[in-house]
């Protein structure tokens, strides 16, 4: 389920896919709308929530067949309410605010490893790259540690880019691998894909439309 150039850095400790690109980054305030009105700044990330990521990441990016140093690992954390993540290649990756608000360790988790899948596997990144230079909404795995300052996160959404369903079948079962390696078992995917379905499926957005097939890809992890 879950396919590059810099968006923002802030600092983590880790990390891999997604299947989407990056509307281009506005310029820093408030922004006006087809309306006229301002559009209201992404409010800052929890700390907490960066920790989060990386003590959830980091084993999984040491799990993989071509594990990346943790300093080559960026997570860009986008202001997006639906349940998504993305692979920009490269090392780099996106999370939207809707994942990170709605999901369980496990869930967070299961979506990281198919994420870090498509990158081990090769796949091409689906996250096309934003501007270079921005310093906001992106952390570096290996600089996360508690108490680090807030992330602004990244105004814009995930365009839908999907990853065909072969390579979304490999993603899963060698996002199963990675969780192995990890000490998790299989039911973290099948679980997450589950939940997947149940959040996003009624609005036909967010992962779902980025990585398409997903009770056929539950019904073939369920035969692994």
């Amino acid at each position: 389920m879950m396919r590059a150039h810099r968006v923002a850095a802030v600092l983590l400790v880790l990390l891999t896919a997604g299947c989407a690109g990056i509307a281009s980054p506005p310029p820093p305030g408030p922004q006006p709308t087809q309306t006229g009105k301002p559009q209201p700044a992404p409010h800052p990330l929890d700390p907490q929530q960066a920790e989060r990521i990386r003590r959830i990441m980091a084993p999984l990016v040491v799990a993989m067949d071509h594990p990346r140093p943790l300093n080559q690992v960026r997570v860009g954390i986008m202001d997006d309410a639906h349940v998504n993540a993305a692979s920009g290649g490269g090392g780099e990756f996106y999370v939207t605010t809707g994942l990170l608000q709605k999901a369980t360790d496990e869930h967070l988790r299961g979506v990281l490893a198919h994420e870090l899948a498509h990158d081990d596997l090769g796949h091409v990144a689906k996250a096309q790259a934003l501007g270079a230079g921005l310093g906001i909404g992106m952390i570096i795995l290996d600089q996360i540690f508690p108490g680090s300052g807030r992330i602004t996160p990244i105004a814009g959404a995930l365009v839908t880019s999907s990853y065909s369903r072969s390579e979304e079948y490999a993603a899963d079962r060698h996002g199963v691998d990675i969780l192995t390696r990890a000490g998790y078992s299989k039911t973290v995917m099948i679980n997450t894909l589950t939940w997947l379905v149940q959040t996003e499926g009624a609005s036909g957005g967010g992962f779902l439309a980025t990585h398409p097939g997903t009770q056929e890809r539950i019904d073939a992890l369920k035969k692994l």
